[in-house]
């Protein structure tokens, strides 16, 4: 991924609450933010499956810090 999807990717959460981040299961927070990207008008969809990979390989993460949060 480009530094400019990672950084849209990461905005997201970081704009977030983290108690929807929590409330959301694997397969559901991974739709809900693709659904995001999907709805942005500068994003390729080209890249939903690069980005879809990607949040499965961070689940962990982006779990540990919706819980910091």
């Amino acid at each position: 991924m480009d530094i400019r999807l990672l950084r849209q990717f990461w905005s997201i959460l970081e704009a977030s609450r983290s108690q929807r981040l929590a409330s959301l299961d694997d397969s559901s927070l991974s739709k809900w933010i693709l659904d995001i990207l999907k709805a942005d008008p500068t994003f390729d969809s080209r890249h939903l499956p690069t980005v879809d990979q990607y949040i499965q390989t961070r689940i962990p993460l982006i779990r540990d810090l919706a819980q910091q949060a």
